[in-house]
């Protein structure tokens, strides 16, 4: 019986990780395409929120197979919009 708790609690907590990927995840998006509009109406913006979210996700995939992301530069950004023109 201890061994079928072990798992169901095991398979919970990668749940929980997923979960807390895919939130954050979806976060670091909305925050990305908040940089391309800002950019796209040739308006200051940063970079900091997304790479901020973008750390807690490497965090979670140092300790999961969770994918990484790569951190974001506002040249990043422009390169984008300027390939949308």
């Amino acid at each position: 019986m201890s061994v079928h708790k072990d798992i169901t609690l095991h398979a919970q907590k990668q749940n929980e990780q997923f979960t807390e990927f895919s939130l954050l995840d979806q976060k670091r998006e909305e925050y990305i395409q908040e940089a391309v509009e800002l950019c796209k109406a040739d308006m200051d913006f940063s970079t900091d929120s997304i790479n901020q979210i973008t750390m807690q996700i490497n965090a979670l995939a140092n300790e999961r197979f969770i994918p990484a992301r790569k951190m974001v530069t506002t040249e990043m950004v422009r390169t984008y919009v300027g390939t949308l023109a």
